[in-house]
């Protein structure tokens, strides 16, 4: 019987919880049922439209947040109002500094988003008397360390081609959590970016973005409709144009 067999008829597991996909990866899988509902007590679900202000950059740290659904893009802006994309988060991913007093990023809902929120103070208290949440906390913050020095190799050594196909395959392999686990071999997404912000991802331009697509559309690679809706039939030859 799966995992998620098991919490569904699972009575100590709060019933928030119980069909929560994000859970097993994320900070709450160092959890047991007990633990689980004191934290619930705190937690708050919200939905968040795709373009909502999560957090503002030097913005006072009063909550954190697991990633339950959609993609948080995360940006940096200089003071002359020019922005960069510095990261996407996916589910389960945590969102927010721990022990941080103030945001470093701006953090804005890239499609539609739902969150789980806990106040500060509740989780970095119990994050005190289970060291099991705290090295989940620290293998998550250490897994996006990791992703972040993959993505500046993707930005400072590959092509304009082998970039854009990082992106789609960035996507096609994070916006279901299921993929992996299922041994899928095709993805069907809404593209969470606009061409612009790809393009300012990447460090090209909308033009260079937009040839690369067409590109990978004209070699069977993706489908594209109504251009933002992408279908990968092959994951695999994907991959394999990522460099």
């Amino acid at each position: 019987m799966s995992e998620r067999r098991k919490d569904i008829h699972n009575s100590d597991i709060p019933v928030v919880c119980r069909s929560c996909e994000a859970r097993h990866n994320g900070i709450c899988g160092a959890l047991d049922p007990g633990e689980l509902s004191q934290l619930a007590k705190h937690t708050r679900m919200a939905r968040h439209s795709s373009g909502s202000e999560l957090v503002g950059d030097e913005e006072e740290v009063t909550s954190y947040a697991s990633v339950m659904k959609g993609v948080v893009k995360l940006t940096k802006v200089l003071k002359d109002g020019r922005q960069q994309v510095v990261g996407l988060q996916f589910a389960p991913d945590f969102l927010g500094r721990i022990f941080g007093h103030e945001s470093h990023v701006n953090a804005e809902a890239a499609s539609d988003v739902d969150l789980c929120h806990v106040p500060k103070s509740a989780l970095e208290s119990m994050m005190k008397e289970n060291p099991a949440l705290e090295h989940r906390l620290m293998q998550q913050v250490l897994r996006e360390l990791d992703e972040a020095r993959d993505w500046m190799v993707t930005l400072g050594r590959k092509t304009a081609a082998e970039k854009v196909s990082s992106f789609l395959y960035l996507i096609a392999t994070h916006m279901d959590p299921a993929i992996d686990a299922q041994g899928r071999k095709s993805a069907t997404f809404d593209l969470p970016l606009s061409r612009a912000d790809i393009a300012d991802f990447l460090g090209l331009t909308i033009e260079t973005v937009s040839r690369q697509m067409t590109k990978l559309r004209s070699d069977n690679v993706i489908e594209v409709t109504n251009n933002r809706h992408v279908v990968v039939p092959d994951l695999e030859r994907l991959e394999l144009r990522c460099g």
